[in-house]
């Protein structure tokens, strides 16, 4: 009897009066709702770890922007691409790499999905479709364009989404890699996450041209989408994947979001370019789980002890993410030249093993 009764509330279409949530059933609202919080004390929990120094190196968070990564990533086939920035570890998760795996590579652990050779910044599995954080700002935007153009070559139908962040769109990257994919007709979506600033720079202090006029010299469509609007984002990339997969070329999407916390662990959230009071503004109001609850509550398709079992289950996951990550050993320095793609020569040897010339170091 519970089991039909579950399958009728997951078959019906919830209480359309409320704005935002028509055409979502409460199972699926359940799931992104789910997906979000799971992000979010990832997050959390990765802050805590570096501060008591388990996570060395930069980390970048990605709290306050989780209604992108569920909304952009979870309508996607399996087989698809993705590829990002640094501020990556939702992204993953939600692409198909798992907490304990996204942890672990944190921690610089061979369990890593990296091996513990990509830390915060480079996490990275092909099995998963996910091909890469990068830590060079517009790095993997030529990237993003050459999956594309192996998809095409290939013959396939899977859909590229390449992440990145605002000040990405200055680099002599995004032109070359936008005019590649037009020319090309490249099955590529590319996603500003346009949070406002580019490290402690607000967009608008270096651009003379709005985001989304980016992409016009080159003929490509351009759209702008609430971020924080997870149910928004969902549908439209739902649709987009399906016109790109169906031959409609490249696309740019400008992706309005905000990151509630500090360029990386070493930035203050506030202070210095952002004001208290901004931050705590977009946090108060624009909060995509807090949004995306309160519709759900409105609507009678969330209760307070489902959202409090919803967050229980994601702390668990992710302090056994943190315990295995702990537990997993260092890589082996033995492993030092595995995987790379050409062996040292004689002369960079040298210079590796302390015997090289002088210089001033």
């Amino acid at each position: 009897m519970a089991q039909a009764t579950k399958e009728i509330e997951a078959s019906a279409a919830v209480d359309e009066d409320v704005a935002g949530i028509e055409g979502f059933t409460r199972d699926q609202l359940h799931a992104l709702l789910t997906e979000m919080l799971l992000y979010r004390r990832f997050e959390e929990k990765a802050e805590e770890a570096y501060a008591i120094g388990k996570i060395g190196g930069f980390c970048h968070l990605h709290i306050g922007q989780e209604g992108l990564a569920a909304g952009a990533i979870r309508p996607l086939r399996e087989d698809d691409l993705v590829i990002t920035a640094y501020r990556e570890h939702t992204q993953a998760i939600a692409k198909g790499i798992t907490p304990r795996a996204a942890m672990a590579e944190l921690y610089g652990r061979v369990d890593g999905c990296s091996g513990g050779r990509g830390g915060s910044m480079h996490l990275f599995d092909t099995t998963a479709g996910f091909m890469g954080g990068h830590g060079i700002v517009g790095g993997q935007i030529p990237l993003g364009a050459g999956l594309g153009w192996a998809i095409r070559y290939r013959g396939g139908d899977q859909v590229c989404v390449c992440f990145m962040g605002d000040a990405a769109v200055n680099q002599g990257a995004f032109l070359e890699s936008l005019n590649m994919s037009a020319v090309w007709q490249l099955p590529v979506i590319y996603v500003v996450e346009n949070n406002g600033y580019g490290m402690g720079t607000a967009f608008s202090r270096v651009s003379v041209t709005e985001m989304e006029a980016r992409s016009g010299a080159y003929g490509i469509p351009a759209h702008t989408i609430n971020g924080q609007d997870v149910l928004e984002t969902y549908r439209f990339f739902e649709a987009m994947a399906g016109r790109v997969r169906g031959g409609a070329g490249p696309q740019f999407v400008n992706a309005e979001t905000y990151r509630f916390r500090g360029h990386s662990m070493s930035d203050p959230v506030s202070g210095t370019y952002r004001s208290k009071e901004e931050v705590e503004s977009h946090v108060e109001g624009q909060d995509p789980i807090t949004i995306l609850r309160d519709r759900m509550m409105e609507a009678g398709l969330l209760t307070q002890p489902e959202l409090e079992a919803m967050d229980a289950e994601a702390r668990a996951a992710c302090e056994d993410a943190a315990d295995f990550a702990d537990a997993s050993p260092m890589p082996d320095p033995a492993t030092l030249y595995d995987h790379v793609y050409a062996e040292v020569n004689a002369h960079g040897r040298l210079f590796l093993d302390g015997r090289g010339g002088g210089g001033n170091g």
